[in-house]
């Protein structure tokens, strides 16, 4: 009896050390894929940051960018770390799945403002201290977070804008462009001398400094109304110079008329077009 018992005996414990031994094996490789697993995501990380570090100059998105995919990778790389120890990886990822599901749904305002914070950080539509015009709101930008987009309006306040409302509707910068044109539309009387109406403010235009002769300015009759004819006058300024020019021409172009006797439509007053409603935007 004593004989059989340890044979069994040596015959467990050739068993346990042979699982042993598979264990440990199956824990050293488990162990070497995390270590060579994250040592490439960290490389691979980097080289996505330098590459698109070079490509668009802010280091930021690219900081950004790296963050990402190391933890991307992080997650590959651990799950097969996990089933190299003979740990279920399906039943693993599909709960990851279920909860990445749940709270998703629960966040689903958030993660749509996330996603859209991703695209501005890549596409660059502006950057800080542009004005710009967004969600129907305008400023200038102050900072750009992931979940939104900080603006600093024309009169002193913080408006902090959803990036999915940004990214979702139409984004009008007016700084990234060198240059702008100005639109002045006025209505003069029937009976006023067009002819010399448009010569006057046509010399009024050229005598500006900051009017531009490159794109050309125009000068012309819009339309003819039972009241009066609308003038345009459409000069060129730098972005930087938009809102003084046209404070300057309006007050130049209705003193000019005034000395002239050059008489304005009836209930018609001289004004910037509608398109252009945006204070300090150059």
């Amino acid at each position: 009896m004593s004989d059989l018992q340890s044979h069994f005996s040596a015959a467990s414990l050739a068993v346990v050390q042979k699982q042993l031994w598979s264990w440990g094996l199956h824990v050293l490789a488990a162990l070497l894929i995390l270590i060579v697993g994250f040592w490439v995501a960290r490389r691979i990380g980097r080289f996505a940051a330098r590459a698109l570090e070079r490509v668009h100059h802010d280091l930021t998105v690219a900081r950004f960018l790296e963050s990402i995919i190391k933890i991307g990778l992080y997650l590959v790389v651990l799950i097969a770390a996990l089933g190299q120890l003979g740990v279920q990886t399906t039943s693993l990822l599909a709960m990851l799945g279920a909860a990445g599901l749940a709270v998703g749904l629960a966040l689903q305002k958030s993660l749509a403002d996330f996603a859209a914070g991703v695209l501005l950080l890549i596409i660059r539509p502006y950057k800080v201290d542009d004005f710009v015009e967004v969600a129907g709101v305008s400023g200038t930008v102050e900072r750009v977070h992931l979940f939104q987009t900080r603006l600093r309006s024309a009169d002193n306040r913080l408006l902090a804008v959803p990036n999915g409302k940004v990214i979702s509707g139409v984004i009008t910068n007016y700084s990234v462009l060198e240059q702008r044109r100005i639109d002045l539309v006025f209505s003069i009387a029937l009976d006023a001398d067009l002819r010399r109406t448009l010569e006057l403010v046509t010399a009024l235009l050229q005598k500006e400094e900051r009017v531009l002769t490159d794109p050309a300015l125009s000068v012309g009759v819009l339309e003819l109304t039972d009241t009066g004819v609308q003038i345009f006058a459409r000069p060129w300024v730098q972005a930087s110079d938009f809102w003084a020019t046209r404070c300057t021409l309006l007050e130049n172009i209705r003193i000019a008329l005034d000395e002239q006797e050059i008489r304005l439509a009836s209930r018609q007053s001289l004004a910037i077009s509608s398109i252009d409603q945006h204070p300090h935007a150059g």
